[in-house]
């Protein structure tokens, strides 16, 4: 009688899970997934080039004044580089492209635009010569 038991619940939960299967579709929260996983592999190596170099980002937010400062090896300013802020609203659907412009050696700045106030996520994104590093912020307007 145990052994029928075991074997009529088996056969009720290897149902109702084909029927799960069959109905509920995939539980996925970010149909991007696979893109972004390949962004994580691509930032990994991001973080070695940058080690590597000895990169290291420095940021300070004054109101709506964006200062990054990147140093090299040796606390070396590291010049000559395109800076590019990416602002995630969620009122848009692709992010806003800002770039910094270099106002002494390893020191970039961008002043924010002035309607953005709270909690904004943006990508900073720092290429030189073939070399890339990449920061997530937060910055709080």
């Amino acid at each position: 009688m145990i052994i029928m038991l075991l074997i009529g619940s088996f056969i009720v939960f290897l149902g109702w899970s084909a029927h799960q299967a069959a109905t509920r579709g995939s539980d996925i929260a970010d149909r991007d997934y696979y893109s972004k996983g390949l962004k994580y592999n691509a930032t990994l190596i991001e973080k070695q080039a940058a080690s590597v170099l000895g990169w290291k980002v420095e940021v300070a937010l004054r109101e709506h004044t964006l200062d990054i400062f990147l140093r090299g090896r040796q606390n070396l300013p590291v010049s000559s580089g395109e800076a590019t802020l990416y602002l995630y609203q969620p009122s848009a659907s692709s992010p806003l492209e800002l770039h910094l412009s270099e106002i002494r050696p390893g020191t970039y700045r961008l002043i924010l635009p002035d309607d953005l106030s709270g909690e904004t996520r943006a990508r900073l994104d720092f290429h030189r010569e073939g070399a890339r590093i990449s920061r997530n912020l937060l910055l709080n307007l």
